[in-house]
């Protein structure tokens, strides 16, 4: 048995879909932060199955982006988390639908 590509994309759609609805429908900060990191992991199941799929001259552009992907994914999570950690304890909640803060 071995995988086609239309395999990992139909993992990777899932995962999209999956990280879609917890952004959608979570009102947990925290919950919709894990939401995204799972919508950025299907983008890098994407590409590394494109590049595995590729001659290999082009092999390793696919993966130098999900390097990157990864990079920047945790960044967003540091800064992400320091946010929310204030929130906190600025408003005693982390709840999406409380955080008012920008209203004039």
């Amino acid at each position: 048995m071995s995988l086609e590509l239309v395999d990992f994309q139909i993992l990777a759609a899932a995962l999209f879909c999956l990280g879609l609805y917890g952004v959608l429908a979570r009102r947990s900060a925290v919950m919709v932060l894990m939401a995204v990191e799972l919508m950025l992991n299907a983008v890098n199941i994407n590409l590394i199955a494109f590049s595995a799929f590729r001659p290999v001259s082009s092999m390793i552009t696919g993966q130098v982006i999900v390097i990157f992907v990864i990079t920047v994914a945790a960044a967003e999570v540091g800064l992400a988390l320091a946010v929310i950690m204030r929130l906190y304890r600025r408003r005693g909640t982390v709840n999406v639908d409380e955080i008012d803060l920008m209203k004039g």
